[in-house]
């Protein structure tokens, strides 16, 4: 294990991406232990996680689905409401969200979510970011977002907004998620424009994360700011979502004169 602080610490880390579609996987089973044990056998010390429900509806049991995961893996804990719904008896009292996590085996100093535009009046997205002490003297600004599945119009607001915000980042980048278009749609040239796409840098194969069963399309990524070393990025099968889980290993950079 990565361990963030003191001893004899790794310089690289793996980071991973992961839309758990509320954990109903591709048998429609709904299995939340098995989406855990798919996170844990990827080996990530830092996960973005989309499509995961807080007390939302039946079709997640009302659980609280971020934070079972973060007790369960013992990794912080991060969330970003993008929809909410009054609360039922049926969810115990407590406000019914759906969004985005990050889940990190590193020490989370602040998180902040941020919605996105959506000029088609699409579902609402947003852009999570926590920034993690990766280790003595280094930081990182990691950010998880799910864009608009069925517009390329909204993705483009959406990429835009996601690049402005990022740009005032004091520490280098990692940014991952479901981004729903191929490296090559327009929509996406301000994120590949400022970000090194870790396929890319160091993938073999296609890439394609979706659909689990039969993966035909690359719409999963993790991306780094220029300077971060990004190596082995790797597809992991799992039958227990709809997407497959995305992982890359990491070196952030050590800033100049910082401590050894």
């Amino acid at each position: 294990m990565t361990r963030p602080l003191g001893g004899a610490i790794q310089p690289a880390f793996t980071v991973g991406t992961y839309n758990i579609r509320h954990a109903q996987g591709i048998d429609d089973r709904l299995d939340l232990e098995r989406i855990a044990s798919a996170i844990e056998r990827t080996g990530a010390s830092v996960v973005g996680v989309q499509e995961v429900d807080r007390h939302w509806s039946s079709r997640s049991e009302f659980a609280d689905q971020a934070q079972w995961l973060a007790t369960r893996l013992e990794m912080d804990l991060a969330f970003g409401a993008n929809l909410e719904l009054e609360p039922t008896a049926a969810s115990g009292g407590e406000p019914r969200r759906c969004g985005t996590a990050v889940l990190s085996r590193f020490r989370m100093r602040e998180s902040r979510n941020t919605l996105l535009p959506r000029p088609q009046e699409g579902e609402q997205r947003g852009l999570l970011e926590a920034v993690l002490t990766v280790r003595v003297g280094a930081t990182v600004r990691f950010a998880t977002t799910h864009l608009q599945h069925d517009s390329a119009a909204e993705r483009t607001a959406q990429a835009q907004r996601v690049t402005e915000l990022l740009a005032a980042s004091r520490e280098p980048v990692i940014l991952v998620g479901d981004l729903n278009a191929w490296p090559d749609a327009p929509e996406l040239t301000p994120l590949f424009d400022r970000y090194d796409d870790a396929w890319t840098e160091g993938g073999t194969g296609d890439g394609f994360t979706y659909p689990a069963e039969s993966p035909n399309a690359r719409i999963d990524y993790v991306l780094a700011s220029p300077g971060i070393v990004v190596t082995k990025p790797i597809v992991h099968a799992t039958p227990a979502s709809d997407h497959l889980p995305l992982t890359a290993d990491v070196t952030i950079p050590r800033p100049h004169g910082g401590p050894e």
